[in-house]
């Protein structure tokens, strides 16, 4: 065998593949690199939330399909890092939102507020977008109707996901338009109900870019490549984040008596400044940080004024529920100096490779961001605040 400059043998018998592990000089593949930090800084232990906060994106259905077990579980995981109130926004009308309310008010209603969904499909084929409930005369309305009956049950406000405008398609083939006027009397019957719309629009720049050596966020999307909305296979037709941005802009104008709540920081935090354009133009708009601290931690400055001068306008999300390390990431993040530390338990970055320093907001910012905010925007979330004994 021959050595290499390092004077170890690397080469492989004949046969066996090259040896990518970056051991003795060898070459390394990516999904291999797991670095460890020699920084030496600062490391804040902060176990709870300074003040009692409300989670408003968290999925309890789709991440844990009604266990019982799981639930009181991360509702003494609450307990211990003060997050009074969790919104779930998996209620999605008919037979699943009656069964998420039942499961999840049985023991906790006092914890938990449900946001509805819309079901686009009904009883049509989901593989023929031709005989979905959304393409038959008056579904609007119809939609409309059962929100009224979801509000006299409690349901606190209305999610639409990522789909609408990236996955449910028209009877024509084409992708469902979310400015598609059909849908307006949705978003009016909202507004006149006072509940708010947290809405899930487009993904991350990355996502729409070519899977390439220049793509920050290769890693991620080389695990994950049905996450791309780069149209590079035939048949693909997905939108640009521009037309989606636009699209969801549109509406929010046209609604300006809907609160609307744009999920990840509207799916801009790699660009503050354009979500700060958003925020100056459409005053019934807010965000959510629910799975982007590794957007807004790599910025630590700019997100930092960020938060501060918009600080009526972000409230506070994780897109859980999270094991509690990561759950404790976000409060590390929003309240202490520290630098470089990671933003996930997971070994490798599930959002890109890079550390995140923390923002250490003012009080007053923080408990706006943490809860006030969100006891102005969602019902029955004040009165939940009350009860735990946090007016």
């Amino acid at each position: 065998m021959m050595a290499t400059g390092w004077g170890q043998d690397t080469v492989p018998a004949a046969g066996e593949p090259p040896l990518l592990d970056g051991q003795d000089g060898r070459e390394l593949l990516l999904r291999e690199f797991r670095p460890r930090s020699l920084l030496r800084g600062n490391k804040t232990d902060v176990a709870q939330a300074r003040y009692w906060t409300v989670d408003v994106h968290t999925h309890f259905f789709y991440k844990q399909r009604h266990n019982r077990q799981a639930l009181a579980d991360y509702v003494d995981l609450m307990d211990r890092n003060r997050i009074a109130v969790c919104c779930s926004l998996d209620g999605r009308l008919g037979s699943q939102l009656d069964e998420h309310i039942a499961f999840l008010w049985k023991e906790h209603r006092d914890r938990f507020v449900v946001f509805a969904n819309i079901d686009w499909q009904g009883d049509g084929d989901a593989d023929d977008p031709r005989s979905w409930a959304c393409q038959r005369p008056g579904f609007a309305e119809r939609t409309a109707e059962k929100l009224i009956e979801a509000k006299q049950l409690g349901i606190s406000g209305l999610k639409i996901f990522k789909r609408f405008g990236l996955g449910y398609r028209d009877s024509n083939g084409e992708l469902i338009k979310i400015d598609d006027p059909r849908w307006d009397v949705i978003w009016k019957t909202c507004g006149e109900l006072g509940l708010p719309v947290l809405i899930h629009t487009a993904d991350p720049l990355a996502f729409f870019q070519p899977i390439d050596r220049t793509n920050e966020r290769w890693e991620e999307l080389s695990r994950h490549p049905d996450w791309s909305f780069y149209n590079d296979e035939p048949g693909d037709d997905f939108p640009s984040r521009k037309e989606l941005f636009a699209a969801r802009n549109r509406v929010i104008e046209r609604h300006p008596k809907t609160q609307f709540i744009a999920a990840h920081l509207g799916s801009s935090g790699e660009d503050l400044t354009r979500v700060a354009e958003w925020l100056d133009r459409y005053p019934n708009l807010s965000v959510d940080p629910a799975s982007r601290i590794n957007e807004l931690g790599r910025q630590p400055y700019s997100a930092r004024d960020f938060l501060i001068r918009y600080a009526d306008r972000v409230v506070f999300g994780t897109d859980g529920p999270w094991p509690e390390v990561r759950v404790r990431y976000y409060w590390r993040f929003f309240e202490t100096r520290d630098e470089y530390f990671p933003y996930s338990e997971k070994a490798f970055p599930p959002q890109g490779l890079w550390r995140i320093y923390g923002v250490h907001l003012p009080v007053e910012v923080l408990r706006k961001i943490y809860r006030d905010n969100a006891a102005r925007l969602i019902p029955g979330v004040a009165e939940r605040l009350e009860a735990i004994g946090e007016p």
